[in-house]
């Protein structure tokens, strides 16, 4: 018998490799906020145009950017997501966010999508994303916030619903949004976020098991950041000089 996993312990998406794809499954909000995060991503403008996708998981954003014009390549740390995430045309790249092994202003779109409350260290993370962002590129990314009613709703209560993973976030680890733009600015990036939410069809469908309607979108903008917010931003030209 397997002892339980330690809180945020990435060994628990190894544990769970086959339920990625499964858009009924355990992972299903993941889906859905994927094809939300991908709605911020505008269509590439050059050839060759490459989007970095950091907690890339099993490459659930891959078919929502098709026709975009991207080299989608992405980064993780689990190697099980990441042969998942190459099945769908994804370049996988094993690293961790806070350590990108990528160069400098080599991403025309850097995507954080669902990891920065796994992070540790989010300054080192946040710098991370904005170093390999080219000047003039886009920075898109959704987390939890850091307040009592995000963790009762992501922790206490959808740790107890039948169809969830047990385990997988750790609260102390969510993310304000004011801090979160302070260290995006610091790195040239301004972000501005907005609160998101799914919808009741759509948690009520996947508690009771049906699946998902094709082309309902299950992921909509909310007047409130308490619990789940998006954050799109453009990283500062530099100033030429003469």
């Amino acid at each position: 018998m397997r002892l339980p996993r330690p809180r945020n312990d990435p060994r628990q998406y190894d544990d769970l490799a086959g339920e990625w794809w499964r858009a009924d499954g355990p992972f299903a909000m993941l889906h859905w906020l994927a094809e939300a995060r991908a709605a911020l991503v505008p269509p590439a403008t050059e050839p060759g145009a490459v989007l970095v996708d950091v907690g890339c998981g099993a490459g659930l954003l891959a078919p929502h950017l098709r026709g975009r014009g991207y080299r989608h390549v992405g980064v993780d740390l689990v190697r099980s997501a990441l042969e998942q995430a190459a099945s769908h045309g994804v370049t996988p790249v094993v690293g961790h966010a806070s350590a990108l092994p990528l160069a400098d202003a080599s991403a025309d779109v850097v995507v954080a999508g669902e990891i920065l409350e796994h992070v540790t260290d989010l300054g080192t993370t946040v710098a991370e994303l904005c170093r390999v962002l080219r000047p003039g590129g886009r920075l898109v990314l959704d987390t939890l916030n850091d307040t009592p009613v995000s963790r009762l709703l992501a922790v206490g209560l959808a740790e107890r619903m039948p169809r969830a993973p047990r385990g997988i976030h750790d609260p102390a680890l969510f993310v304000d949004p004011a801090r979160l733009t302070r260290l995006c600015a610091g790195h040239g990036v301004r972000l501005e976020v907005r609160g998101i939410r799914p919808t009741v069809p759509a948690v009520a469908g996947w508690l009771a098991g049906r699946r998902p309607v094709p082309g309902r979108r299950r992921i909509v903008p909310f007047a409130s950041t308490a619990v789940l917010y998006q954050g799109r931003g453009v990283k500062r030209q530099e100033k030429s000089v003469m």
